[in-house]
Order: C-alpha cells, then structure tokens, then sequence
C-alpha cells in the first residue's frame, strides 16, 4: 500500500512539473507592455523579450532611458515616455497602445513600474513620505491595469504584478510596504475577477534586487536628511548615536540578489506558458528567509526583525 502511495505522489509530481513546462506557440505575433524599463527589472525584461521574438511596448520614464533602450533592440520594440501618477499620460498611452496592437488585442501587461521611497521607523515620518511611493506603487498600477485591461481581455492574454517580499512581511517604516501589501490585494481580486474572461494574472514577489530602487546609499541619504529635521523630543528617545549605527547596520541588514534575470524568468514563465503560476517567488533571500517567515508566528517574526534594528536609547523620554 505505501509503495503504491508513493508512486502515485511521484506521478503527480512528474504530471505538475511536465505541465508547468507547456508553453504558449507563435509569440511573434504577441504584443506586451511593460512600465518602468529605464533601468531593473523592466529593462532587461524588455530587451530578453524583443531577443525572444515579442513586439514590445516599453513605457519609460525619462527621455533618456528610452533612447538607451531603443539603442540596444530590434526594430519590432516601441518605446514611449509614460509617467504611471500622470492620469492624462496614461490614458493617452492606453489609446496610442491600442492603435498599435488593433485587433489583436494585448497579451502581456507587465506592471513593473515602482519606488521605495523613505526607509524609517514610523515616528520619523509625515503623510507625504507615505504618499509618493503609494502614488506611483498602487495607483499608479491600478491605473494602468484599468486602461490596458480592455485590450489583454481582447487577446485573452495575461497581467503580472511585480509586487515584494515587502507585500508579504513588514520589514521597515515607510510607503514602500503599505504600497506592496495593497498590491498583493489588488492582484487577488483581479485574478478572480478576469478569470471568466480567460486572462491570467499573476504576482511576482522579488526578493532584495542590486538595483537602482534599493540603492544603499540613496536610502541612507534619504534617512539621514529626515534626521537632521527630527524634533529634540524624538532625537533624545533614539539617542544621537542611533542614526549611524542604523546606518551601519542597514548596509548588511539584508542578502542582495545581483541576477536580475531571475525576475525577468519569472515573467517569461508566467506570460508564455499554457499554466502559469499565481505567485512568483525571485531571489534566494525570498525564497529562503522571507516568505517562508510570512508564513510563521508573529512572535517569532517580530523577534528575528527586531534583532536587526538599533536598541534605543531612552525610549521612556515621551
């Protein structure tokens, strides 16, 4: 009997793994198109999928970004300046788009397009520090998904997310993890609801990334500036040895994955083939450390960030 058990959960195994390998045929004749591909992710993504025989439409943010981009691709790839908090601007897109996919509909939508903002503990912060990376990482993406939606039902084709790890586990003060848990919302009801219509939406959650998002020494100047402008009150709580020591500690706080093609593997997978996943996960340090910790007690969470954090000084002067 147990013999016959575990054929059947070695079968089933083969079965899942030959599945996920199906792929989709004739990408050539496939539009896709992908925010934020300046630099990261969304470059290279859109240069291995001009390689790879896609039409690509690759919205970038500066002028600059585009020409490089352009530079570096065949003639089948698009580029167009878009800016995702920019109503106007992206309602203008969606129709250039849709002139030039036309019946075909659109296949991919890959929503890439992102900021970290300010890293710091929540006291340190205002609204405004809160606002800009929900701005561009949620509505932002709301909004195009909403424009471009019409034309991926049409091709009955696919929506990725990149979402984080930081919409699965709190990791720091500021908008960036807000943002990314409310992605992973949006991407739920939006997969549901696009199921009847035969469109497949899928999340990718990155690890930390060597990118420009996660320079580390942005992010220190970043926090640095919004210490010099504390209050008296809230520099005496922390102690005025806290900053460098946080500063210290963030530089090897966190693995950083430099293989950005991990990412870019995960979006191949999830527009090309027949099943793709509902979740991705990119990054050794994802896969190892932080999703399997979303899955763990509060306590024991709590305790293994906390341990990364600056004990301070005189938490009781309020």
């Amino acid at each position: 009997m147990l013999f016959w058990m575990l054929a059947l959960l070695i079968f089933c195994g083969f079965l899942w793994n030959y599945k996920r390998q199906l792929k989709i045929t004739d990408i050539t004749d496939k539009y896709i198109f992908i925010t934020g591909c300046d630099k990261g992710f969304g470059n290279l993504a859109a240069r291995t999928f001009d390689q790879k025989g896609f039409r690509v439409i690759a919205a970038c943010l500066t002028k600059s970004g585009a020409t490089a981009l352009k530079a570096e691709t065949s003639e089948r790839l698009h580029t167009v300046l878009l800016d995702v908090t920019d109503p106007e601007n992206v309602k203008r897109t969606a129709q250039w788009v849709k002139h030039q996919v036309g019946e075909k509909g659109l296949w991919g939508l890959i929503n890439n397009a992102g900021i970290l903002g300010v890293l710091a503990p929540t006291d340190w912060l205002t609204v405004e520090h809160y606002r800009e990376p929900v701005e561009v990482n949620l509505f932002g993406l709301i909004n195009v998904t909403l424009n471009m939606l019409p034309l991926v039902k049409k091709a009955r084709g696919r929506v990725i997310n990149v979402s984080s790890i930081g919409g699965r586990l709190a990791f720091g003060g500021g908008g960036y993890t807000p943002s990314k848990y409310a992605v992973e919302g949006f991407n739920d009801c939006l997969r549901r609801d696009m199921k009847a219509f035969g469109v497949h939406v899928s999340c990718i959650e990155p690890g930390w990334f060597k990118t420009e998002l996660s320079d580390p020494v942005k992010t220190a100047e970043k926090k640095l500036a919004i210490w010099k402008h504390l209050s008296p009150d809230i520099k005496q709580q922390y102690g005025e040895g806290y900053i460098e020591k946080s500063l210290d500690k963030q530089k090897s706080a966190y693995f950083e994955n430099s293989d950005l093609s991990l990412v870019v593997e995960c979006m191949d997978h999830a527009l090309t083939s027949l099943f793709p996943k509902t979740r991705y996960t990119a990054g050794k340090d994802a896969k190892t450390f932080w999703i399997p910790l979303s899955h763990m007690p509060a306590v024991l969470q709590d305790f293994l960030l906390l341990k990364q954090k600056v004990e301070l000084a005189n938490p009781k002067a309020v």
